[in-house]
């Protein structure tokens, strides 16, 4: 994919562009390059930045039209009023050059997530162009490839290089065609309007980005300047910067809660920047669902639009990716952040790394001075909680030396899930044939099936009440305290 094209989150087109109309019908799935595009030819990205040629890498038409006209703008800005009806049609048209980027490029057009009739084909192309970020098919044709290859060198703006490169820097610098990747855009050569608008990009990016709202201003309440540098320049300004942060804030601010194996992420604030492009992680999961936000109370202009065109018969087949489906990816990405988190906590000595005890040899140790407790065939070393131990000293030193499991578990206490877990960082061993402990630890030495619930890692997953200490009916132990 060459970087003279315009693309997702594009404000501007190269001079290559300018002197070179390429066939939309060409082969969909190669870059459009101008004629005299020789691949042998080394690209100035291979070469080292350097003081002598550091201006060859910048792409000056855009330093243009993203920095130097806004700038132009914001200065003229002082001296021109700003009329309250300009400041209203300038918002309106904001939002209206907005919709024609995150309902028709994006969700329309580079995701297909929804269909739409003509006439609404026809206003999203119009409202698209009004947002000056390249024709509807070249910004589809690179998000789609920002898809594919999130993350990578292939990916045309990449947050692996930095914020201000996937929000800016990739477009004022040069990108070289041969290391983006490659997309079907196939459907979109078929789109007459996608192909109408394609091909007169240049005249629909003046008519409807700045000719128009000046008229507006202008016949409407004679507002020429203001129809021009607000409604026309700045507001540009501000919907380039909006949908740019989808590139940048929208893969670097927020939660992952469907997965963080790649850098999307949710946040309201760059939903409420993007007009509900906010919920990326979500998105990037699910691209063909025309939602972003899937609750009823996150904000998602855009996918209320689309409903709202689906009510007046103008949007159809809605695509909603399956509510089941949707909960796995939810449940899958929780239980991974639980095997992080339960990764980082003390659960004690696996019971098959502990050292197996004669109940004589147990008796012996606690004779000579070790404080050791046997609590459902698993022997722990109390030596450092005596002193601790909430019901006094007496109360667990009575039951060293002894089979525990019953006073533990109700006799004379029903011990909490809190206590149960914090024994089991005590433990030191096994007492040969002490209720189910040994059976288990005998089972995984013959390699008989004994399932236990893992984590991710392979890791045993101790849940409340099922600790091994645990009995649910105490049992009936002689010489317990």
């Amino acid at each position: 994919m060459p970087s003279h094209q315009p693309v997702a989150g594009m404000s501007a087109v190269d001079p290559e562009y300018l002197s070179s109309q390429p066939s939309p019908m060409a082969k969909s799935n190669e870059p459009n390059r101008e004629k005299k595009y020789n691949p042998e030819k080394k690209h100035i990205t291979e070469y080292p930045l350097t003081r002598e040629n550091w201006y060859k890498h910048v792409n000056w038409l855009n330093v243009t039209l993203i920095v130097m006209v806004p700038l132009y703008g914001l200065i003229t800005a002082l001296w021109t009023p700003l009329k309250l009806k300009t400041a209203i049609f300038s918002m309106i048209y904001y939002y209206c050059t907005g919709l024609g980027i995150t309902a028709g490029y994006h969700r329309l057009w580079a995701h297909r997530s929804y269909s739409a009739t003509k006439p609404l084909e026809l206003f999203l192309a119009l409202c698209g162009a009004g947002a000056v970020e390249g024709s509807a098919r070249w910004w589809s044709r690179d998000h789609r490839a920002h898809h594919r290859y999130t993350d990578t060198e292939k990916d045309p703006y990449s947050v692996r290089k930095g914020l201000a490169y996937s929000h800016l820097g990739w477009m004022i610098m040069k990108q070289n065609p041969k290391r983006i990747g490659r997309t079907d855009i196939s459907d979109l050569n078929e789109n007459w309007i996608v192909v109408l608008q394609h091909r007169h990009y240049l005249k629909f990016v003046i008519a409807m980005g700045l000719v128009f709202p000046m008229l507006v201003c202008g016949l409407g309440w004679n507002d020429w300047a203001g129809g021009f540098i607000y409604a026309g320049i700045l507001r540009i300004f501000f919907v380039q910067q909006a949908t740019f942060c989808v590139n940048s804030l929208a893969h670097w601010l927020g939660d992952q809660p469907f997965d963080d194996r790649n850098s999307p992420r949710d946040h309201v604030f760059t939903a409420l920047v993007t007009l509900g492009e906010g919920y990326h992680n979500f998105h990037h999961e699910f691209p063909s669902d025309y939602r972003n936000a899937i609750e009823w109370w996150q904000y998602d202009p855009t996918k209320w639009f689309i409903a709202s065109m689906k009510l007046l018969g103008l949007a159809y087949d809605l695509k909603e990716f399956r509510s089941n489906e949707i909960e796995k990816g939810r449940v899958q990405q929780l239980q991974k952040k639980l095997d992080q988190k339960r990764a980082r906590l003390d659960w004690g000595v696996p019971l098959d790394s502990l050292p197996v005890l004669e109940y004589d040899d147990y008796v012996d140790q606690c004779k000579n001075g070790r404080n050791l407790i046997l609590v459902a065939g698993v022997v722990h070393d109390v030596s450092g909680f005596i002193n601790e131990h909430p019901g006094g000293k007496a109360m667990i030193k009575s039951g060293i030396g002894k089979d525990a499991t019953a006073p533990f578990n109700g006799a004379i206490y029903q011990h909490s899930n809190a206590a149960h877990n914090l024994l089991s960082t005590m433990r030191v061993g096994i007492i040969r044939g002490g209720c189910e402990v040994e059976i288990w630890k005998r089972a995984q030495q013959e390699n008989k099936d004994v399932q236990f619930v893992k984590d991710g890692e392979g890791n045993r997953i101790v849940r409340a009440g099922n600790q091994v200490t645990k009995i649910t009916e105490p049992v009936t132990t002689a010489g317990a305290a």
